[in-house]
């Protein structure tokens, strides 16, 4: 567990916030702040690379796949010097849990198979309000229906994404990546702006 870990009632299992003042953007906080930007983007880009792998029947889809999949054991090694080995691993398998599934509710959709992908979507959903919560339980300052709300627009857009892909409609996918893009940058400073809330005198000018 991190060393930051102190008794605070506003978080639950791992106790960890702290709260100050926060002054210009120092080295730690760009490098952060850039370091989340990047894993958002390579999420949403690899993920993307995997839907029209799908949709093609790409034969680089087992490699895309795989690295779609490294994304998440990447966002668990940029928690753990925050939140420690056990919540960073955790986070990672939710992540890797929601790519898999998205990469299911693609494939069944493809194949036609409604039911099979009214039930991934299901689980897709329950797995975004997992994260939403297992955030929202390690830093009280990413809040819970924020997140929530947040991870939700991030499947409807995934989602209209592939159906525009499925479909060839290829103006409209591309449309929708700007906007997903765009959303996935603002989740990446809501990631940023909770965790120097959380260990201000770590990003201290």
């Amino acid at each position: 567990m991190s060393n930051f870990h102190q008794n605070n009632p506003c978080c639950w299992d791992y106790d960890v916030c702290e709260y100050n003042e926060l002054g210009s953007i120092s080295k730690e906080e760009e490098h952060l702040r850039n370091q989340l930007r990047l894993l958002w983007e390579q999420h949403i880009y690899w993920t993307r690379l995997t839907i029209i792998g799908i949709a093609d029947d790409s034969p680089d889809l087992a490699f895309t796949t795989k690295r779609l999949l490294r994304n998440a054991n990447d966002f668990a090694l940029a928690f753990k010097p925050f939140y420690g080995t056990k919540a960073a691993g955790e986070f990672g398998e939710l992540i890797k849990d929601h790519l898999v599934i998205a990469a299911n509710l693609v494939k069944a959709a493809k194949a036609g198979n409604k039911k099979a992908a009214a039930d991934a979507e299901k689980l897709w959903y329950e797995n975004a309000d997992q994260i939403a919560y297992f955030l929202n339980r390690i830093n009280c300052y990413w809040d819970l229906k924020e997140m929530t709300a947040m991870w939700h627009k991030h499947l409807a857009l995934t989602k209209n994404e592939a159906v525009a892909t499925l479909s060839g409609k290829y103006a409209e996918s591309i449309a929708l990546f700007d906007e997903i893009e765009n959303q996935a940058l603002m989740m990446a400073d809501m990631f940023t702006n909770g965790i120097i809330a959380q260990f201000p005198a770590m990003f201290a000018c």
